[in-house]
């Protein structure tokens, strides 16, 4: 945190300095100032090159909009012909790595033609401010088995993770062809739902640091710290092969029986992958206490026309009652 905050200081104190010195202020092609305050040696970055930079965002009255630093990381983009004044494409081929600068786009030109869109802290002729700090550029080529790499490493450390939790855990879960784990913790001899059925469905789920982010149940929600406005707390209902579930969910469902619980051991590639979701990070196996209260017979199609288990898509906001593995529209 020290180490943010000084960085952080760091750049204002620079800021400062050129602010003092506005004639100094080069113009681009685009219509942005710009003034390089640290410049190192190195070649400049070029078309297509991938860069991860550090930035902060203000208005002229020195109002922090946004920041990496703050935000707890860089970004990265790929360098492009720039397409308007805003878009800093003109501005990453004057910089090197290491590089920082100083750029003001004018509002002016951000909102020309859609003025409505104009909020009241940027008023006509004022700008909007980046303070950069180029941190490290790399070649597409590069930039591509970088990102490869550490999906590896990201997929390797999620089996050892499931490996060593299973074992400090001291369980024997049932593990099904498509990987998914499971106990049963409460068995029942009730009927098993199948495709049309109704279930109503309580769960708690954790990551495998403990960490609660999703729960049915009000008392597990306030124990684990989970604040869900407007949640209301009661089993979720899902439509067994209708309902827009993750796979591990779907198979999960298919294979409890009502009055049953079991614990779930989801592996990413049947949760959210790489793409994560809210709080569960990109390749994060998802841990399910679930109790099946409920199974209310459906309308059945026939078995060759029924749809199979294994749906790929998170549940879609709107198609039931909040679930574990709810997903916004696109």
């Amino acid at each position: 945190m020290k180490k943010v905050v000084y960085s952080l200081s760091l750049l204002f104190v620079a800021l400062a300095a050129v602010a003092q010195a506005q004639t100094d202020l080069k113009k681009t092609a685009q219509g942005a100032f710009y003034q390089i305050y640290t410049s190192n040696p190195g070649d400049k970055i070029k078309l297509n090159d991938v860069i991860t930079f550090q930035f902060v965002q203000k208005t002229d009255k020195d109002s922090v909009l946004f920041s990496t630093y703050k935000a707890g990381h860089p970004v990265q983009a790929q360098v492009q012909p720039s397409q308007n004044v805003g878009d800093l494409m003109d501005i990453f081929p004057l910089l090197a790595a290491k590089d920082s600068a100083i750029v003001k786009v004018p509002t002016d030109s951000i909102f020309k033609g859609h003025e409505e869109a104009r909020p009241p802290f940027f008023p006509k002729a004022s700008f909007l401010t980046f303070v950069l700090k180029i941190e490290k550029v790399q070649s597409l080529n590069d930039a591509i088995a970088e990102r490869n790499a550490g999906i590896e490493k990201q997929k390797q450390d999620e089996v050892t993770n499931l490996n060593a939790y299973v074992a400090a855990n001291k369980l024997s879960p049932v593990t099904t062809a498509s990987g998914l784990r499971y106990i049963i913790t409460q068995p029942s001899a009730l009927r098993k739902p199948v495709a049309g059925d109704t279930i109503l469905v309580n769960y708690a789920g954790t990551l495998l640091n403990g960490k609660l982010f999703d729960t049915s149940i009000e008392s597990v929600a306030k124990a684990g710290g989970l604040n869900q406005p407007g949640r209301p707390y009661e089993p979720i209902s899902i439509v067994l092969g209708e309902t827009p579930l993750v796979a591990g969910w779907t198979e999960a469902l298919a294979l409890l029986p009502q009055g049953s619980k079991a614990k779930l051991i989801i592996p990413s590639n049947l949760g959210y992958a790489d793409k994560g979701q809210g709080d569960i990070p990109p390749y994060s196996p998802l841990l399910f206490d679930m109790e099946i209260v409920k199974v209310i017979p459906g309308k059945h199609v026939a078995p060759a026309a029924a749809k199979k288990p294994g749906v790929k898509h998170p549940l879609k906001k709107g198609t039931a009652k909040k679930t574990p593995v709810s997903k916004k529209k696109n």
